[in-house]
């Protein structure tokens, strides 16, 4: 995730300091029910995701979010969840920065663009069946990758 201006104001003056971050995450599936990853500059794997900005909805966060992170184009079709606190949402980054994330996870449904990292953090982008996804960073409820927003 590149850093906002809001942020980099933020980390100057409290460094690496905990930060307390409303961000969103995209459930992107392929014809085939596959999950969209991407590897990222941190090498892990992750859904696309990113913090929402000041004034953006999280709606127009998370499209913005996968669009930068993969080129697709993609509709929210429902909130699967909102997730934080202890349990997997405190993350530490190699640089020290320290974040706890309240994350809003959409799924999503791609309705244009062509998959292909636009984003200088986006190393890899691959679909994975759910049974076989990497470990994620961030502990997400497994079951919400086992069905698909139509099935729910």
């Amino acid at each position: 995730m590149a850093i906002s201006d809001y942020l980099k104001d933020l980390r100057s003056k409290v460094g690496h300091q905990l930060l307390h971050i409303p961000s969103v995450a995209a459930i992107v599936r392929d014809e085939k029910n596959r999950i969209l990853l991407q590897k990222t500059s941190e090498d892990v794997w992750s859904l696309p995701a990113g913090a929402i900005e000041l004034g953006e909805t999280p709606a127009q966060a998370v499209i913005r979010e996968v669009w930068e992170e993969t080129n697709l184009i993609v509709r929210p079709r429902r909130v699967a969840g909102v997730f934080g606190g202890e349990n997997g949402f405190h993350f530490k980054y190699k640089n020290g920065d320290a974040v706890e994330y309240v994350v809003i996870l959409f799924e999503c449904e791609t309705v244009g663009g062509e998959l292909g990292g636009r984003h200088d953090e986006t190393f890899e982008l691959e679909y994975f069946p759910p049974e076989k996804m990497p470990k994620l960073p961030i502990n997400y409820p497994h079951e919400l990758f086992l069905h698909s927003a139509d099935k729910t």
